[in-house]
C-alpha cells in the first residue's frame, strides 16, 4: 500500500481520536449508543427506530466486552414507554453503575474506523479515475475537514451515511458498467448496507434510477443490474430487522408503531401497522415505520436558532450558509477555481463526454438531489446533515485542481494549491481538539459562531468533562448549569452542580452560571414564527459579560 496513503488515514484516525477523546457524551449519542447495545443484548429493537441498526450495532460491539454491564430491563423507559431512549439512554450511562465514560471512549472506536473507511475508498476511486495526485488531494482536503473529524468519532449515523452512499454509488457505477455477478453481487450488497444506516440513504434509489436511465440511453444496459441490486440490498434488510425484532413483543411493536405513525396517511398506515406483528413481514414493518417517522420528521422541523431567529419551520438559506462558514475558506477556493475551470471545458463538449466522465455525472446528480432535498425540507440541525455530500464535492475538487495543474503557469499554479492546502490545514488544527465548533474565516472563526448557528454545528454537550475541570482548577464550591447534551452535570460535578432552566426567574444573585450556547442563544433569538417553547428568557444576561468560554460551546458568567 502506498506510504503517502497509509501516512494520511492515519492522520485521520488520530486527528479524529484525540479530537474526541475528552469530549462529552453528545447529544444524539445518549440515544445511539444503548440502543445499539439493546439490540445486540436483547434482539429488540423497541429504542431509537427513526434511525437503522447497523451503526449503532457497530458502536456497542466494543461494549460486549466490559465485564458486568447492569442492562436496566425494569424501568418504565424500557418496558412501558413508547421509544424512551433519552431516559433509557441516561439511567444505563449514568444511573446504573456501569462506566459511562470507558463506555462512550469504548463506542467511538468503530465510528473512527468507519471514517477511515470512507478515506481509503475516497483515495481508491480518486485514483482510479483521476490519478494518484488527485486521490491524495482529495484525502489531505478530508483529513483536514473539521466537520468530517468532528463527526467521525461520536456514535451518530451521518458519517455512516456519508460512508454508505459513497461507497455503495462506486460499486454501483462497476455494476452499471460491467454486469457481472461478482459487481451486481457487491453493488447489492453495498446498496442494502447503506440502507442499514440511515434513513436518508433512501435517496440512493432515485439516484440510481437516473443513473440507470442516462446509462440505458448510452449503453442500452443497465436495468437488469438495476432490479439485481435493489433486490439483494432490499432483501439485506430482512434478515438484520429480523433479528433486530426477535424479541420485540409483537403486541407492543403494533401499539408502539400505532403511536410512531399516527400523523402518517391512512393509506401508507394501515398495512404498516397490520404487517406488524406477523412473523415474517414485521421486520420489514418496523423498517417501514422507521422510514415514515423520518420523512415526518423532516417534513415537520425542528426549533433551533438561526442568525439570531428562533423558528421550527426551517429556512430555505440555512444550509447554503451553513456550508459557507462551516468548510474551511480554502477549500471554497478551491471549489470555486474547479467550478470555473469546468465551465471553461463545457465550452467544448467532446463527443462521448458522457460515458467517458458518467461517474462524475453521476457525483453531479447525487449531489443535486442532496441539496435540493436538504433546502427544501424544513429540519436545520446542523451541517453534519450535508456530510453525505462532502466526499463527492472533495474528489470533484481534486480532480478538476490537478487536471488543471499543467502549463501554462504549472510552478504559479502549484504554488496556489500548496498555499491554499496549508491553510486549510492551519486553519483547522488551530482549533484543535474543538473540531465541532469551527467556523471559518467568513464568519470571523469560531469565536464568533454562536452568532450564527448553535446546536451540532457548534453545542452539543462536548465540553461538559472541561467545565468540570474548569470548576475545579478555579475552586468553586458550587456553579449553576443550564447544559444540553448527552452527558450528566450531576454524575461530574457531584455535589458542585445546581440545576438551572433559563425559563426560571430570579437566579440567585453572588453565583456562578454557567450556559450552553444552544440555550443561551435560543433565550435570546427573536422567533419569527409562533413556537410552543418560551422565548427571550436570556435577554436579562445582555447586562452580564461571561467571564470564561469552555471550549466555545459553555458560556460562564458570575451574576452579582
Amino acid at each position: 500500500m502506498n506510504k503517502s496513503l497509509i501516512i494520511l488515514l492515519l492522520v485521520v484516525f488520530f486527528l479524529c481520536f484525540f479530537g474526541i477523546k475528552d469530549d462529552s457524551l453528545t447529544m444524539d449519542e445518549v440515544a445511539h449508543l444503548p440502543s445499539g447495545y439493546s439490540y445486540l443484548t436483547q434482539q429488540d429493537m423497541r429504542l431509537n427506530p427513526e434511525h437503522p441498526p447497523l451503526i449503532k450495532d457497530l458502536s456497542a460491539v466494543p461494549l460486549l466486552f466490559i465485564k458486568d454491564l447492569n442492562f436496566p430491563s425494569e424501568i418504565s423507559a424500557w418496558k412501558e414507554e413508547v421509544n424512551g431512549q433519552w431516559d433509557f439512554g441516561f439511567h444505563f450511562l449514568y444511573q446504573s453503575g456501569n462506566p459511562a465514560d470507558q463506555m462512550i471512549s469504548w463506542g467511538r472506536l468503530p465510528m473512527i474506523l468507519i471514517l477511515v473507511l470512507l478515506a481509503f475508498y475516497l483515495f481508491k476511486w480518486g485514483e482510479e479515475l483521476f490519478g494518484k495526485k488527485a486521490g491524495l488531494l482529495a484525502l489531505i482536503i478530508f483529513a483536514f475537514s473539521p466537520t468530517l473529524l468532528a463527526h467521525g468519532g461520536l456514535v451518530t449515523t451521518d458519517v455512516g451515511a456519508a460512508a454508505g452512499i459513497f461507497i455503495a454509488v462506486y460499486y454501483f457505477i462497476k455494476a452499471l458498467k460491467e454486469p457481472n455477478r461478482k459487481n451486481i453481487l457487491l453493488a447489492g450488497v453495498f446498496f442494502g448496507l447503506a440502507q442499514l444506516c440511515k434513513f436518508s440513504v433512501i435517496l440512493l434509489v432515485p439516484l440510481y434510477i437516473i443513473m440507470t436511465f442516462f446509462w440505458w440511453v448510452i449503453k442500452k444496459k443497465g436495468i437488469k443490474a438495476l432490479i439485481f441490486v435493489f433486490l439483494i440490498g432490499f432483501l439485506l434488510i430482512w434478515p438484520v430487522y429480523q433479528y433486530h425484532t426477535w424479541n420485540y413483543p409483537p403486541e407492543k411493536q403494533v401499539s408502539d408503531s400505532i403511536q410512531y405513525l399516527r400523523d402518517t396517511p391512512e393509506i401508507i398506515k394501515k398495512p404498516v401497522i397490520w404487517a406488524a406483528d406477523k412473523p415474517i413481514i414485521r421486520s420489514y414493518a418496523h423498517y417501514l415505520t422507521g422510514l415514515f417517522m423520518v420523512f415526518h420528521r423532516v417534513a415537520g422541523g425542528n426549533t433551533t436558532y438561526f442568525l439570531g431567529q428562533v423558528s421550527n419551520q426551517g429556512w430555505k438559506s440555512y444550509f447554503p450558509i451553513i456550508y459557507a462558514i462551516k468548510v474551511p475558506l480554502a477549500f471554497h477556493i478551491l471549489t470555486l477555481i474547479a467550478l470555473i475551470y469546468a465551465a471553461c471545458l463545457i465550452k467544448k463538449p467532446t463527443k462521448g463526454w458522457l460515458e467517458s466522465h458518467f461517474p462524475e455525472f453521476s457525483m453531479l446528480i447525487f449531489i443535486l438531489i442532496y441539496w435540493v432535498v436538504s433546502i427544501v425540507g424544513s429540519l436545520n440541525i446542523g451541517v453534519r446533515h450535508l456530510l453525505p455530500v462532502f466526499p463527492f464535492t472533495m474528489l470533484l475538487v481534486s480532480g478538476a485542481i490537478i487536471h488543471l495543474l499543467k502549463d501554462p503557469y504549472l510552478k504559479v499554479k502549484q504554488a496556489v494549491l500548496i498555499l491554499l492546502v496549508f491553510w486549510q490545514i492551519f486553519s483547522v488544527l488551530s482549533v484543535f481538539p474543538h473540531f465541532l465548533a469551527y467556523f471559518n474565516e467568513l464568519a470571523g472563526g469560531s469565536k464568533q459562531g454562536h452568532f450564527y448557528a448553535v446546536d451540532s454545528n457548534l453545542d452539543w454537550g462536548q465540553d461538559l468533562k472541561r467545565l468540570k475541570q474548569w470548576v475545579d482548577q478555579n475552586n468553586i464550591d458550587k456553579i449553576y448549569i443550564d447544559y444540553f447534551g448527552g452527558g450528566r452535570p450531576e454524575y461530574y460535578l457531584k455535589e458542585k452542580y445546581e440545576s438551572w432552566h433559563g425559563t426560571e426567574t430570579g437566579f440567585p444573585k453572588n453565583n456562578y452560571l454557567a450556559i450552553s450556547a444552544t440555550f443561551l442563544q435560543g433565550g435570546k433569538g427573536k422567533p419569527i414564527v409562533e413556537i410552543p417553547q418560551a422565548v427571550n428568557y436570556y435577554q436579562w444576561l445582555n447586562d452580564y459579560e461571561p467571564i470564561a468560554r469552555i471550549g466555545y460551546s459553555i458560556f460562564v458568567y458570575y451574576v452579582d
